[in-house]
């Protein structure tokens, strides 16, 4: 009888530090922090760094898509760090930069592309579905308020006949 008690706690032990370390290592593995390299550049001046700065949140991770080269830690978007770091040592303008930048890469690595009929689309389009969804939405309602108009309309052979069928039971 002992040796059943035994064997029942050493069990219960075993599910027990089996839980206690799947709970500690799940913890740990949500709570882990994702570390990225950061890159360290030396700049010649402070208003450089700071154009270095704005440059980097203005221009657009061409592998992301919705973050910034400042925020992205894709392979590409490090080698654009560095090219535009590159570039900015070298005396470049914030223009010169930002329009070698759209010569390689297109307008996509502009947050704020500019007007024009290659971008029509990324400006407009938009627009086009919200209002594509709300004459939807009218037309919808037209609808079923003309099928609702059409049920309730009897003449007065149907409503008599109705009466009757109402009358009978």
């Amino acid at each position: 009888m002992q040796n059943r008690i035994d064997s029942k706690i050493l069990k219960l032990q075993h599910v027990i530090r089996f839980f206690i370390s799947s709970m500690l290592l799940s913890f740990f593995w949500v709570t882990s922090v994702n570390a990225s390299p950061v890159d360290t550049f030396a700049f010649k001046d402070e208003a450089t760094q700071l154009r270095f700065q704005v440059l980097s949140k203005e221009l657009r991770c061409p592998k992301c898509q919705n973050q910034n080269l400042a925020d992205s830690n894709s392979k590409i978007a490090v080698d654009l760090r560095k090219n535009l770091y590159n570039l900015l040592q070298e005396g470049m303008s914030d223009q010169e930069v930002i329009d070698f930048m759209v010569y390689r890469y297109g307008d996509f690595v502009l947050y704020r592309p500019p007007l024009k009929e290659k971008t029509y689309i990324l400006w407009f389009g938009p627009l086009v579905i919200l209002f594509g969804f709300i004459f939807g939405v009218i037309f919808v309602l037209r609808k079923r308020s003309q099928v609702k108009a059409n049920e309730h309309d009897l003449s007065t052979q149907e409503q008599a006949n109705l009466d009757d069928i109402l009358n009978k039971q």
